[in-house]
């Protein structure tokens, strides 16, 4: 996703000819937007996308979980208080 900001940004900068980025080439500017699809292709062929979503997912599952027993008066481990 940075490198897509960042390669808006830059094109913006170019097309207003602002900055010596107006005298940059044109392949420096559209860099980072090659950059963007190739992290992407590692991202999702080595696993780190599904991996992060996972982790989203289990947060959300816990998270609910621990909701849910808090409502129903049972303490982490699953168990009512006890009685003495």
């Amino acid at each position: 996703m940075y490198f897509v900001v960042i390669g808006v940004v830059l094109l913006v900068m170019k097309a207003a000819d602002f900055g010596m980025v107006a005298n940059w080439p044109w392949w420096a500017i559209l860099s980072p937007f090659g950059q963007a699809v190739a992290w992407w292709a590692f991202a999702d062929a080595s696993g780190y996308t599904k991996r992060r979503e996972m982790d989203k997912m289990d947060a959300r599952v816990k998270k609910r979980r621990e909701e849910n027993l808090a409502n129903l008066g049972m303490d982490e481990r699953g168990r009512q208080g006890k009685r003495r």
